[in-house]
């Protein structure tokens, strides 16, 4: 087993005032060259956004990108025809940025914070025709792993679609409760999140909003300290 610990300490942060972002992986002003990506995983930022305010139109091209919001109500804009969808809190948004795309995301309360995770993963196909979903995921029964995104080449798994070979999940645990989760294949790796609790996940202790990466490894053990939830993103580790 390999293990890459990312204590929540550790992240960049840049405070625009308008935003509070935390990057688990070099990006924008952040860099740090340990710190690229976790195969094909490029970002993962752990963004705040004031009431009203956002990202401005920007360019795209060969990505995927899983938009989660946490709390709060994003707004979202592109070139694709798509205009000011409304994302909540329990929905998860995802983009096949292919051939090129434009797009804005902001905060569409007047009053409330937004709250949200950003994911980049790096395509296994280059130049596709971008694409854009959505969809409401119930809140995870406890103890069970609830996959929010997969490949588009998969039949096997609901949920959102990606062009990689990978897998998003979510799971909650009540304190003193296990969970070994599975990897899809040998040549992949999870990166574990822990985003509310306390847990140990392969061995290794997490508090809230730190993060580990495992590969080389068939599966690994979760132990929740106290009321947890984790996000695993499983992905192929790249040579």
């Amino acid at each position: 087993m390999k293990l890459v610990y990312h204590e929540a300490t550790s992240r960049g942060f840049a405070n625009h005032g308008w935003l509070q972002a935390n990057h688990s992986f070099s990006f924008a002003n952040f860099y740090n060259a340990e710190k690229m990506n976790f195969g094909t995983l490029r970002v993962l930022n752990d963004d705040l956004i004031a009431p009203g305010m956002g990202f401005g139109t920007h360019p795209h091209e060969n990505m995927e990108i899983i938009t989660i919001p946490l709390s709060g109500l994003l707004k979202h804009k592109d070139s694709m025809g798509n205009s000011w969808e409304e994302v909540k809190a329990g929905e998860v948004q995802v983009m096949s940025a292919g051939t090129g795309i434009q797009h804005s995301e902001v905060n569409g309360s007047k009053t409330d914070y937004l709250s949200l995770f950003q994911i980049w993963i790096v395509p296994n196909k280059k130049n596709v025709t971008p694409r854009y979903d959505q969809t409401y995921f119930q809140t995870p029964t406890t103890g069970i792993l609830q996959v929010l995104v997969s490949s588009i080449d998969s039949t096997k798994t609901s949920g959102l679609k990606i062009h990689q070979n990978a897998q998003l999940s979510r799971l909650n645990l009540n304190a003193g409760a296990t969970f070994e989760y599975p990897l899809k294949s040998e040549t992949h790796g999870v990166y574990v999140m822990q985003v509310i609790g306390v847990s140990e996940v392969a061995g290794q202790h997490l508090n809230q909003r730190d993060a580990v990466g495992i590969s080389k490894v068939d599966s690994f053990l979760v132990k929740a300290q106290e009321d947890a939830q984790l996000l695993f993103i499983e992905v192929p580790i790249l040579d």
